[in-house]
C-alpha cells in the first residue's frame, strides 16, 4: 500500500472519530433527524474507523503512548462501576464505545511522530464541521438561532449545540494561527480559517471557548517568544488590538460576555453550580466513592453536569479523577520538557484549552471531542522513531589478478 493513500485512510478515520464524537443530543434541526438514527451514524463511524485503522495496521505496530495507556487503564473503574447496571445496559454500551475509542488511538499512534499531520486532519475535519453550521445559518436563519438557546447560533443541519460550535471554532483558530506564525501555511489559507471560525465563535457567545481560546495562545505563544520574531509581533499586536478593544468596545463586549443574565445567574455560572453542589452532596457507598456509578450521559438528577471532573468523579469515581489528572499532568510535564517548536507550542494550545474547558464542559472521562485534542497533543509531543541503523560496509580485499576469472577464447 502507497504512502499516500495509507495517509488518505489514517485522515478518513480521523474525520470518522471526529463523527462519531458530534454526539446525538442537541437542537432542533431543519429536517428532524432520529435520536435513533444519529446514534446509528456516529457508533457506524467509531466501527468503521476501528476496521479501517486496524486494515492499515495488520501487524499491529503502535507507538508507546502514556496518554493512551492511561485512557485505557481508565476503561478498569468504568467497567467495574458498570458491571452491576446500577446506570442500566447504556453504561456497559457506552464502556465498549471507549474501548474502540483507545483501540483506535492504538492503532493511529503508528502514526504519531510529532509532525504536524494530524493538526492538520483535525484543522480540515472540524472546519468542514463548522461549514455545516454556516449552511444552516444561512438556510434557515430562525432554526440556527432558535429563542430557546438565547438567539445563540446552534446546529441547524445537525444537531449541535452552542459550546460545541463554540468548541470547534476555538480550537481550528488557535492551531491556524500558531501554523501562521510558524510559517506552516500562507495568511490567505490561515484567514479562510480564522476568520469564518472566529465568527462562528462570536455567534455562539460561548465564554469558556473564548477563554480557553485567548488563553491557550497566550500560553503556547509565549512557549515561542524567545525563539520566534514572528510570535513576538502577534503578541505584541494583540496586546495592543486587546488594549484598544477594551477601550473602544467596552460596553459592548461586556454585553457580549454576559449574554443578558442576571448578576445571580452569573456568578453561579448559569445555574451549573447548584447541580455540582446537589452531586457533591449525595449520599455515595465505598465503590461509588473509587469507582463512580457506571458511564452515563454525564448529567445528574436530569441536570448536566458540565464539569468534566465531577462527570468523572460521578461516573468513574476517584480512580477516574486520578486517572484523567494523570493524562494532563504527564502531557503538560512532557510539553514544559521539549525545545521551543511549533509542535511544541500547539500542544500547549490544545492541552491549556482543554485544562480549562474541563471547569464548565464534561468530556475527559469518556470518547469526546476533548480526548481528540488531548490525541492530537500526545501525537505532537512524539519522539520521532529513530531510523534504523544502516550496517557497516565491509571492507573488500583485493582480489590478485590470478584469481581473477578470465574470459577462455
Amino acid at each position: 500500500m502507497s504512502t499516500d493513500h495509507t495517509s488518505k485512510i489514517v485522515g478518513t478515520v480521523w474525520g470518522l472519530l471526529i463523527l462519531n464524537t458530534l454526539g446525538s443530543a442537541g437542537a432542533k434541526t431543519i429536517v428532524p433527524l432520529p435520536r435513533s438514527l444519529i446514534q446509528m451514524v456516529t457508533m457506524g463511524a467509531l466501527a468503521v474507523a476501528f476496521t479501517l485503522a486496524l486494515a492499515v495496521n495488520l501487524r499491529l505496530r503502535i507507538r508507546a503512548s502514556a496518554f493512551v495507556f492511561l485512557l485505557t487503564l481508565l476503561l478498569v473503574p468504568s467497567l467495574i462501576s458498570s458491571a452491576d447496571l446500577e446506570s442500566g445496559f447504556g453504561a456497559l454500551f457506552r464502556c465498549a464505545r471507549l474501548a474502540l475509542f483507545v483501540g483506535t488511538l492504538w492503532l493511529l499512534s503508528r502514526w504519531w511522530d510529532g509532525g504536524l499531520t494530524f493538526v492538520r486532519h483535525h484543522i480540515r475535519m472540524y472546519y468542514v464541521v463548522l461549514g455545516s453550521v454556516a449552511a444552516g445559518a444561512v438556510v434557515s436563519p430562525g432554526a440556527a438561532m432558535p429563542e430557546l438557546y438565547g438567539g445563540r447560533l446552534v446546529g441547524a443541519l445537525w444537531p449541535l449545540t452552542p459550546p460545541q460550535i463554540g468548541q470547534y471554532a476555538a480550537v481550528i483558530t488557535g492551531l491556524a494561527v500558531l501554523l501562521l506564525l510558524g510559517r506552516r501555511t500562507d495568511r490567505v489559507s490561515a484567514a479562510v480559517v480564522i476568520v469564518p471560525a472566529l465568527v462562528l465563535l462570536a455567534l455562539t457567545h460561548t465564554r469558556t471557548a473564548t477563554l480557553g481560546l485567548l488563553i491557550g495562545l497566550v500560553l503556547a505563544i509565549g512557549s515561542l517568544f524567545l525563539t520566534s520574531a514572528a510570535a513576538r509581533r502577534f503578541f505584541a499586536w494583540a496586546v495592543l488590538c486587546a488594549a484598544v478593544a477594551a477601550v473602544g468596545f467596552g460596553s459592548a463586549l461586556r454585553a457580549w460576555f454576559l449574554r443578558g443574565q442576571s448578576e445571580e445567574n452569573f456568578t453561579s455560572l448559569t445555574g451549573r453550580a447548584k447541580v455540582w453542589d446537589a452531586l457533591l452532596a449525595a449520599p455515595r457507598t465505598t465503590s461509588e466513592h473509587l469507582f463512580g456509578a457506571g458511564l452515563g450521559d454525564k448529567s445528574f438528577g436530569g441536570l448536566p453536569i458540565d464539569n468534566s471532573w465531577l462527570a468523572v468523579y460521578h461516573e468513574q469515581g476517584m480512580t477516574g479523577v486520578a486517572l484523567v489528572a494523570a493524562v494532563i499532568v504527564v502531557l503538560g510535564g512532557v510539553a514544559l520538557l521539549r525545545p521551543p517548536s511549533l509542535p511544541r507550542a500547539c500542544a500547549i494550545f490544545l492541552i491549556s484549552y482543554c485544562a480549562i474547558a474541563s471547569y464548565t464542559e464534561a468530556g475527559l472521562g469518556d470518547a469526546s471531542p476533548y480526548l481528540l485534542h488531548l490525541a492530537v497533543a500526545a501525537s505532537l509531543l512524539t519522539v520521532p522513531a529513530a531510523a534504523p541503523a544502516s550496517t557497516p560496509e565491509v571492507p573488500r580485499r583485493p582480489v590478485p589478478r590470478w584469481a581473477q576469472s578470465s574470459e577462455v577464447t
